[in-house]
């Protein structure tokens, strides 16, 4: 790496810190009432003893008592201020809940839950994320085997993606920002950023920027544009009538909500597509391929038709795979066609595809014009510099 792609890569680090600071003291300047939940604490713990199994008949049934167990143990909280602490706690299993969790036994490690209006620990869960920090570790060191200095880069990129979102685009949502243009600035940040950082400063780069950027335009403005026409309200799902209720100044607005899910989850299979087609005609023209602007543009557009045939599998079973529980649901309890394929949570499940399809059909030419453009303007200048050469050599 030359010295100035060293600063550019710096400054790009630099940048997207910063960003991440300022834009979380921005969007973070009001948020859910401090002293809402104040009265629960959460707690990592290891069971140390079973004390007692009670089995009692709750009495929630209509036809018959329905049985419920309560295990009072010992734990040692294992993370925070109270680490080493001993604490007596109770976990509850009832035929009235459709699935339980399994029974504690000595050794779990646990999420306890502390409320000081009844000064009570109770279980909340099993603690699960340990499990998933062993095997994302065990990814990143195979990308890291893998794509070497470019996996490394990848891996900050993705860190500076998600930091983004948890830093300043969700606090900016619960403090009443603008959803829209949050969006689409965190999707630009997103975008440069990665690209920077995995790519550098360069022709190749650039190309994909710009064409990934003008996909992301596109599905904006078609999202904008259908979430109109169709009068979506973006009352989904009971959980997202929840967040109507959150203690917050400004109600979260619904409609732009669903505008953002549809255009974050698009932005990667768009930066994709960007991206190798960027690479792949840069790799043609140095190899000593095409070099005009309507060769490379043409070569650009033809990849693309290749890419295009399975990202929109990838996209489209993406979607399916993420909502098999509520397409179950609904199939199962509606019987008219009619009323299912009209249902709003199900419109917005086809728009994600859609909307993201559309990004990135747009993202194929125009990806492939700057490239011509850009990697055709080098090879005249090469070809200008040649001849001034041979002049000046007779």
């Amino acid at each position: 790496m030359q010295r100035n792609d060293w600063l550019i890569y710096a400054g790009t680090l630099l940048v997207s810190v910063l960003f991440l600071f300022i834009g979380n003291r921005i969007a973070a300047r009001e948020t859910m009432e401090e002293d809402f939940f104040d009265h629960v604490t959460y707690y990592s713990a290891r069971v140390t003893q079973i004390i007692s199994r009670e089995e009692v008949a709750s009495g929630w049934g209509w036809d018959e008592d329905m049985l419920s167990t309560y295990i009072t143990f010992d734990a040692r909280i294992t993370r925070g201020e109270r680490r080493g602490e001993e604490i007596r706690a109770e976990q509850l299993l009832s035929e009235f809940f459709t699935v339980n969790e399994r029974e504690v036994t000595a050794g779990s490690r646990i999420l306890l839950v502390y409320d000081e209006m009844d000064t009570s620990y109770h279980f909340a869960g099993f603690l699960r994320f340990n499990f998933v920090i062993v095997f994302g570790v065990v990814f990143l060191a195979l990308v890291i085997v893998f794509g070497r200095k470019k996996g490394l880069n990848a891996i900050v990129a993705l860190g500076f993606t998600c930091l983004a979102v948890f830093l300043v685009f969700i606090p900016a949502i619960l403090s009443g920002r603008n959803i829209y243009i949050t969006t689409l600035i965190i999707c630009v940040y997103a975008i440069v950023s990665t690209l920077l950082i995995v790519i550098g400063a360069n022709k190749k780069a650039l190309s994909a920027m710009l064409g990934c950027l003008g996909g992301v335009l596109t599905a904006g403005l078609l999202m904008f544009l259908m979430d109109r026409i169709m009068h979506l309200t973006g009352a989904l799902d009971q959980e997202t009538m929840s967040l109507l209720f959150l203690p917050i100044e400004n109600p979260i607005d619904l409609r732009a909500l669903i505008f953002a899910g549809v255009i974050l989850g698009a932005v990667g299979a768009i930066m994709d597509v960007a991206m190798s087609i960027a690479s792949s005609l840069w790799e043609v023209r140095e190899a000593g391929g095409v070099a005009d602007f309507k060769g490379i543009t043409r070569s650009g557009i033809n990849i693309g038709k290749d890419i295009l045939g399975t990202m929109l599998n990838t996209l489209i079973l993406a979607y399916i795979g993420s909502s098999m529980t509520l397409i179950l649901l609904i199939v199962a309890y509606t019987h008219s066609f009619t009323a299912l394929f009209n249902m709003e949570m199900i419109i917005v499940e086809f728009l994600r595809a859609l909307v993201g399809s559309f990004g990135m059909l747009a993202t194929i030419p125009l990806t492939a014009g700057i490239c011509g453009w850009l990697y055709s303007r080098a090879e005249e200048r090469n070809e200008w510099d040649d001849y001034f050469n041979r002049s000046s050599s007779r």
